[in-house]
């Protein structure tokens, strides 16, 4: 769609919400499932244009198709489950003084919902990803504007939605995908009147440049913008000291995985001075020789990549400790592992912003107590990861406390890569990793951020919605004067 028409796009949303959000949770349920369906039968096909347009392994594109058809099976199950909208029932006590009258409370969808394509994920945080599946599921409708690094796929998974669309006899406009690449079109579907929230997963700047123009509109609304993170790994001294060759082994692999393109990528690893430092040193240099470079997703990934990296490495102190040239394929990064002080990493913040690639830096503490002001140094983080014994987690009993201070997923002795979309997954944090670090991107909860509660009182009971009926004809789990039932 090129030259879009944002009021005759909105207009056309809107309207399909007023029917849409009336649509029962099990018809919902059934298009998720379709659209799942859908996607699949595209078969190889849409994996080869995927490959095609990011350079992405196939393999990593199967998983990734995969999961994005689990994302939409999952919210299809979700909907027939029923207790999403966290009805709430408070009955009436006509003798308490003053009276308490009959008070009933659900969730509600917001309205048409823009999602902006990841770059870095053609499937499932793109045009039939966690967003729009969690916003479709919510009963909101959609406007997806496709990111163009993969168009030609996005347009393909729209396709496979709108024969979804018409095999449920649904309005045409419940989804609607706009190829148009331009910046000026972003902002025009943000600050349009008609917008009531946006899913985002970009880099900060482009994260943010929303969130502006969304809080600068008489009516603001909520911008859910995943923006990426560092995801600092704590090395404790004695995991460093008994398993320094199984982490370096570990974290090289997680460093360079999809050429360190994901927003869990441990950009950051801070450890301390003493025993098992030299072993790992040497142990993560010798893991990290295997990585063979790879191209990128497109040439301003590449760019920003190549940039940072150099800006990084000329900072004073900052030391190579492996290093691989990719300059021999054409979009081709340089895989690097650097050190430095935890001393001169605290006085350059610039060390500390994320670099989009296969690049991680060892932070080395003198103590633990520098450690920890390295790692306060940080701002918010998706993810922050903790590599000990037993008795290192005795000995430093502050440690989740700060964990959770700065992260909203705490891994222990693991690595970071890898987002499993499950119902007590939380793929958030605090700023600058998101806007909102009350919400996830990934799992059932996704779908709380296009929804609001509203509140029924004295409501007869035949017009009530059908989740807050006495009779519960849904026989959805709800609360009633305070108790699950």
């Amino acid at each position: 769609m090129k030259n879009i028409d944002t009021d005759q796009l909105l207009a056309a949303s809107v309207g399909a919400f007023e029917i849409y959000q009336s649509t029962p949770f099990l018809k919902r349920a059934d298009f998720l499932d379709a659209i799942a369906d859908e996607i699949t039968s595209l078969g190889d096909s849409l994996i080869n244009q995927a490959h095609d347009e990011t350079n992405l392994p196939v393999a990593r594109l199967v998983g990734e198709r995969a999961r994005t058809i689990h994302q939409l099976r999952m919210f299809a199950e979700l909907l027939r489950e029923g207790s999403f909208v966290e009805a709430s029932i408070d009955t009436a006590i006509p003798d308490k003084n003053p009276p308490r009258p009959d008070i009933r409370k659900m969730l509600f969808p917001l309205g048409p919902v823009v999602v902006f394509g990841a770059s870095n994920f053609p499937f499932a945080y793109s045009t039939a990803g966690g967003d729009t599946a969690s916003a479709l599921a919510a009963g909101c409708t959609v406007i997806v504007k496709g990111h163009p690094a993969h168009l030609k796929t996005s347009e393909m998974v729209a396709k496979a939605i709108g024969q979804a669309i018409a095999q449920h006899k649904l309005p045409e406009a419940v989804f609607q995908h706009v190829s148009d690449t331009s910046f000026e079109t972003g902002k025009q579907l943000v600050q349009h009147k008609l917008t009531t929230a946006v899913g985002f997963t970009g880099s900060h700047s482009g994260g943010m440049a929303l969130f502006q123009y969304a809080a600068t509109r008489p009516e603001p609304i909520p911008v859910f913008a995943e923006m990426g993170s560092v995801n600092p790994v704590l090395i404790l001294p004695d995991a460093l000291s008994k398993q320094n060759a199984l982490i370096a082994k570990q974290y090289a692999a997680s460093i360079s995985l999809g050429m360190g393109q994901f927003c869990t990528n441990p950009g950051i690893l801070i450890t301390v001075e003493g025993e098992g430092l030299p072993e790992f040193i040497n142990a993560l240099k010798e893991a990290f020789k295997a990585v063979e470079p790879m191209p990128m997703l497109h040439a301003g990934i590449h760019k920003a990549y190549q940039e940072k990296l150099q800006n990084a490495l000329a900072i004073n102190e900052v030391e190579t400790i492996s290093k691989i040239d990719g300059s021999t394929k054409a979009l081709t990064p340089d895989p690097v592992i650097a050190t430095v002080s935890a001393r001169n990493f605290i006085s350059n913040p610039a060390l500390a912003e994320e670099i989009f690639g296969p690049y991680s830096i060892l932070i080395r503490a003198e103590n633990m107590d520098e450690l920890k002001a390295a790692w306060l140094a940080l701002k918010g983080q998706l993810t922050t990861s903790l590599m000990g014994t037993e008795a290192d987690f005795e000995a430093y009993p502050w440690l989740q406390d700060t964990a959770r201070s700065i992260a909203g997923r705490i891994v222990y002795n693991g690595v970071p890569t890898g987002v499993e979309v499950c119902n007590s997954m939380f793929h958030g944090g605090p700023s600058p990793a998101t806007t909102d670090a009350r919400f996830t991107a990934v799992g059932i909860d996704g779908i709380k951020r296009w929804m609001r509660p509203v509140c029924f009182q004295q409501c007869p009971d035949y017009l009530l919605p059908d989740a807050l009926k006495e009779a519960n004809p849904l026989k959805i789990l709800r609360r009633k004067n305070g108790k699950m039932e």
